[in-house]
């Protein structure tokens, strides 16, 4: 019986810390920005969720068959150590490992990580009923206090593992820093398993991120939800439309709410005041889409060598295995 299933990474607040700077910054640019972290409180957690079930969203189905198809490889190669995830959610995909690693006997340990305390809380309780050799322990955080924390808290061979092509959410820059830190953390031996979506046409991408249940659509329009809850605000989805488009010159996914109706919003804990046009647009994500030899040679020049890499069958997502040589 767990009782304490998850520590929390800033006891500041019982949940993730966040203190609204990147949300002033962002709303009083032009063009206007979010950051994409916000969109996962509970509800927006939840929507993610959702999403992946959708038809048009192939990303979470083709990683997890390539996961099922050979999780068992990568534990034979890695063999049992600590499991870190990075934005763990429901770790539905990660099962697939678990499962795998189970096989083996030793000390496996996994360390699933998140910012939204709910579903992590929930899926660790549900994870160590199913995987009782598996000691599981949650961390509630940001990737940056999950980082930093695991640099001082080191306590067997790792594999640390970044799913879902998440990485594709950070620009050149932020995925460079990113990088640096996972190569900070990791010490020789360790491993690095990284989910990439690898380009492929525009009219697949566009549809994924357009689905036609708008389930994405509200998914994008919850981050107005959470900055109301979180900062006393007063926005009004229904002065907003959701669109994702493909940007071929940089290959990345773009996604948008356009302001429907000149208006203000005001955010009280940030004591904040923006003013939206009619026409304006807020730019809330980028999902790059990657090249796999371009990235294993970023990856090299890291120290983190490839191991093996893993694709479907119509070569639309990559699994990258390195280890820090």
């Amino acid at each position: 019986m767990i009782t304490q299933p998850l520590t929390v990474l800033d006891h500041h607040y019982q949940e993730l810390s966040i203190d609204g700077k990147d949300v002033i910054r962002g709303l009083t640019e032009k063009p206007k920005s979010l950051p994409p972290k916000y969109f996962y409180d509970d509800p927006g957690s939840q929507l993610f969720e959702q999403i992946c079930e959708l038809p048009e969203y192939y990303p979470t189905r083709t990683e997890a068959w390539i996961l099922q198809q050979y999780a068992d490889e990568i534990a034979e190669i890695t063999n049992c150590c600590e499991l870190i995830e990075l934005g763990s959610g429901s770790s539905t995909k990660t099962q697939a490992l678990l499962t795998a690693y189970q096989k083996i006997s030793g000390n496996c340990r996994y360390l699933p990580i998140d910012m939204s305390g709910g579903i992590l809380k929930t899926s660790v309780l549900q994870l160590q009923e199913k995987y009782p050799d598996i000691a599981i322990h949650g961390l509630l955080g940001t990737y940056e206090q999950a980082l930093v924390h695991l640099e001082t808290n080191y306590l067997q061979s790792r594999m640390l593992f970044f799913l879902g092509s998440s990485l594709g959410n950070f620009n050149p820059e932020q995925c460079d820093i990113f990088l640096n830190q996972i190569s900070r953390t990791l010490q020789t031996g360790d491993f690095f398993l990284l989910g990439i979506d690898l380009q492929k046409p525009k009219d697949i991408l566009e549809a994924a991120y357009n689905d036609s249940q708008e389930v994405t659509a509200a998914f994008n329009l919850n981050i107005f939800s959470h900055l109301n809850w979180r900062f006393q605000g007063n926005f009004d989805i229904n002065f907003f439309k959701h669109q994702a488009i493909y940007n071929e010159l940089d290959n990345q996914i773009e996604m948008y709410l356009h302001c429907q109706e000149s208006h203000w919003v005001n955010l009280e804990v940030l004591d904040l005041k923006v003013f939206f046009e009619e026409g304006e647009s807020i730019l809330t994500e980028i999902s790059r889409k990657f090249d796999l030899r371009t990235m294993e040679t970023q990856l090299q020049t890291k120290g983190l060598k490839t191991v093996k890499t893993w694709t479907d069958e119509k070569g639309w997502f990559g699994l990258i295995l390195c280890q820090v040589k």
